[in-house]
Formats: structure tokens, C-alpha cells, sequence
């Protein structure tokens, strides 16, 4: 019998029985859309990790365009000199908060 709210002795008049099943069956789907989405979640995380990195690079890109534009546009402002000046900085900081 499903969870109830209903004192211990009391029995549910018909229509409370049917509202009563058919939260039930509500909490049913939620328990099974819950564990789907905790399913997808982890193969999506594995095959995340099995991909190589400009697969994961090209979906970035694919997800978030504007980011991109955006990054290339400051990249043409900078000019290739401040880029590998401040690649040579952030590039070391990087690795390290990567561990």
C-alpha cells in the first residue's frame, strides 16, 4: 500500500482512495524519471571521459558559441605576442589547479 497521510483505523472514502493512488502512481514516474536521469548522467559522464580532448573541445564549442566568438575576438585584439606572453603565465597555473 502506498504512503499515506491518513491516520492508522480510518478508511479512505472511494474518491480519497483514487486520489490517494494516484499520487502514488505520480511518486512512481518521479522515482523512475529520477533514476533515468542519474542513469544518463553517469553514461554521459563515462563516455566524457573516454573521449578524446578535441571531441570534448568541438562540443564545447558547439554548446556555447557566443564564449567562443567572444574568445577568438580577444585573441585577434590581443595579437600573437601578448597571447604566448600570457599563455606562458596562466598555462603553468592552469596545469597546476588541474591536479
Amino acid at each position: 500500500m502506498p504512503q499515506t497521510h491518513i491516520p492508522d483505523g480510518v478508511v479512505p472514502t472511494p474518491e480519497q482512495q483514487r486520489v490517494l493512488e494516484r499520487i502514488a502512481l505520480q511518486r512512481q514516474r518521479l522515482r523512475e524519471r529520477r533514476a533515468q536521469a542519474e542513469r544518463s548522467a553517469a553514461q554521459a559522464q563515462a563516455q566524457a571521459a573516454a573521449e578524446p580532448g578535441l571531441q570534448r573541445v568541438l562540443e564545447f564549442a558547439r554548446a556555447h558559441p557566443s564564449l567562443v566568438a567572444g574568445a577568438v575576438g580577444v585573441a585577434l585584439w590581443a595579437g600573437p605576442r601578448r597571447l604566448l606572453r600570457w599563455g606562458s603565465t596562466l598555462l603553468p597555473l592552469l596545469l597546476k589547479l588541474r591536479r
